[in-house]
């Protein structure tokens, strides 16, 4: 018998505003910039890439490749696609708070 591999796709399962603001969370609390540009190139490809490419004033192909595993996307580029998404950056502390 043989096994059917089928490789996962995150974009398929972003399904609402909140599972994206939350993926692309996940990614920036990593610190590393190359899972923040994959998954905010999954949130676009979720969304439609070429749409949220309109949206940032950036060509396809480009957006594609910035966001690819292989990018590395300008700071503006990814400013530019965070709001194309309908996404906000936060900033927050690095302490860790006290248990009570």
């Amino acid at each position: 018998m043989k096994s059917k591999i089928k490789i996962w796709d995150a974009a398929q399962y972003l399904e609402t505003e909140e599972d994206m603001a939350a993926y692309l969370e996940a990614a920036l609390e990593e610190n590393d910039s190359a899972l923040v540009a994959a998954a905010l190139g999954d949130i676009a490809r979720a969304k439609g890439m070429t749409q949220i490419a309109r949206k940032a004033g950036l060509g396809r192909e480009s957006l594609y490749k910035a966001l690819s595993p292989d990018g590395n996307p300008e700071f503006s580029t990814v400013l530019k696609v965070v709001s194309a998404l309908g996404l906000k950056l936060h900033a927050a502390t690095g302490k860790k708070k006290k248990a009570a």
